[in-house]
């Protein structure tokens, strides 16, 4: 049978180590993408001479061609600067889509089947360059927003309570921002509904560090942003489409109607198995939250509108 192909387009810190997990797990074979010359080569070469300490059987490849990317059944795109401190995401929207514009489109022409995971900020909004730019339909382009959120929310409420994060379970929606919405009232403990475990200014706490959980990295960092949490993130999404394996996790997916919200991605619980996108579920949310999905959407939206009228 043959092995999954996987194309990771840019060798930083977050592809870099999207790398070392798919290589760990044994999900496939990895080409590694960059523009810079000698670093996703240098990369790989030093991950496949780990291989033999980790009993790694995957093949690395790093390149500056797409050629070498031909065939892949996943592309995880990553390409992008990086926030910096001070910086918020919408800064980096149009210098972001002119790199998903190139890269997106560079290497589906090589992988007409692929499934495409986004995880460039500002996400949801990449996601649309990456859908236009590929041609692809929308099932097959998805973005790492909702199941990094939930996985923070997760490990909060697991500090907060000192419980296994094993046995929590935590639903973060909308966009992958300071706009995205916490879903205390559907999140439990061992099945224990969360509001009957914390009192609400502590659970408000942790709703407003989850929502502000990427630029606390950036702001301890100084010098880059996260990367092992959001590579994990998409990983665990490129190994549920290769080995169709159903999970219904929370995703950037683009909405026609849910929730009230027509033609944006939007981080919503999907079913994503070896289809891509083979269902978007619509839960029954209460109207505060559905008007926090709005307000979501709608800065969603305004990004959306800058991008479209600089031609993306």
């Amino acid at each position: 049978m043959r092995r999954a192909k996987i194309t990771i387009i840019g060798a930083g810190n977050v592809g870099a180590t999207a790398a070392h997990w798919v290589a760990s797990k044994d999900l496939g074979d990895v080409v590694l993408v960059d523009v810079v010359q000698g670093v996703p080569q240098g990369k790989c070469l030093d991950l496949t001479e780990t291989a033999p300490l980790e009993d790694i059987d995957v093949t690395l490849v790093g390149t500056n061609d797409y050629a070498e990317t031909a065939n892949s059944d996943v592309i995880i795109v990553t390409a992008g600067l990086a926030r910096k401190p001070g910086m918020s995401r919408d800064d980096l929207l149009l210098r972001n889509a002119e790199v998903v514009s190139e890269v997106v489109r560079s290497s589906t022409q090589h992988s007409p089947d692929a499934f495409v995971i986004v995880v460039t900020n500002p996400l949801d909004a990449m996601c649309h360059v990456a859908l236009k730019a590929s041609g692809f339909p929308s099932h097959r382009v998805v973005g790492m927003a909702g199941l990094l959120d939930s996985s923070r929310f997760r490990a909060f409420i697991g500090m907060e309570l000192k419980v296994s994060v094993e046995d929590i379970v935590a639903f973060v929606m909308g966009g992958h921002g300071d706009q995205m919405v916490p879903l205390p009232r559907l999140s439990s403990v061992g099945g224990i509904p969360l509001t009957t475990l914390l009192a609400p200014e502590r659970i408000e706490a942790l709703v407003q560090r989850t929502r502000m959980a990427g630029g606390e990295i950036v702001a301890l960092l100084k010098t880059g942003s996260a990367y092992y949490s959001p590579s994990a993130s998409a990983v665990r999404m490129a190994a549920a489409y290769i080995n169709d394996r159903r999970r219904v996790i929370p995703c950037s997916a683009l909405l026609s109607g849910q929730y009230g919200i027509d033609g944006l991605y939007i981080g919503v619980p999907i079913l994503l198995g070896g289809k891509g996108v083979e269902q978007i579920f619509e839960i029954e949310l209460n109207q505060d939250e559905l008007a926090a999905m709005q307000r979501s959407a709608d800065a969603v939206g305004e990004l959306v509108e800058v991008l479209n009228k600089h031609g993306y």
